[in-house]
């Protein structure tokens, strides 16, 4: 009995990301992303927005988390206005963020800013040690 608490305690003092880590930049302050108005709202048509050039901060290590950011959507009254997104993508060079918490924060950001008809976003990350990851965050209204 003796050995298996040493083993949990071992496993418990080994854990090197914290809730803390976890949570980092979600509530973080970013510019708004603007918006205008969509003259064929009547239409269903696809936008596709691409950085190639995103980066945030790993919350754990501090070393940079580069990738290729893509929006696509097919918008409602509102279209997404580009300066203010690049300015928006800017703000998370310093942001210690993780990139799944990254991908799923933008894609919740522009939902509020253009409530669009449906919305996909993926971020396509460099390898780290090797390995590649790649995130989809979907968005379709829920119908009543």
């Amino acid at each position: 009995m003796a050995d298996k608490k040493k083993k949990a305690a071992k496993a418990g003092a080994e854990r090197v990301y914290t809730d803390e880590h976890a949570s980092s930049g979600l509530d973080a302050q970013l510019p708004a992303i603007e918006c205008w108005p969509n003259q064929y709202s009547s239409n269903d048509y696809w936008i596709e927005v691409t950085t190639p050039e995103f980066t945030s901060v790993c919350p754990r290590t501090g070393l940079p988390d580069q990738g290729t950011i893509t929006i696509r959507y097919i918008p409602d009254k509102l279209c997404l206005e580009l300066k203010s997104l690049k300015m928006y993508w800017l703000a998370y060079r310093n942001l210690g963020i993780f990139q799944e918490n990254a991908v799923n924060r933008i894609l919740a950001d522009c939902i509020k800013a253009c409530a669009p008809r449906e919305m996909v976003v993926s971020g396509e990350f460099t390898p780290r040690g090797g390995v590649y990851s790649t995130i989809t965050a979907n968005y379709t209204p829920r119908r009543k």
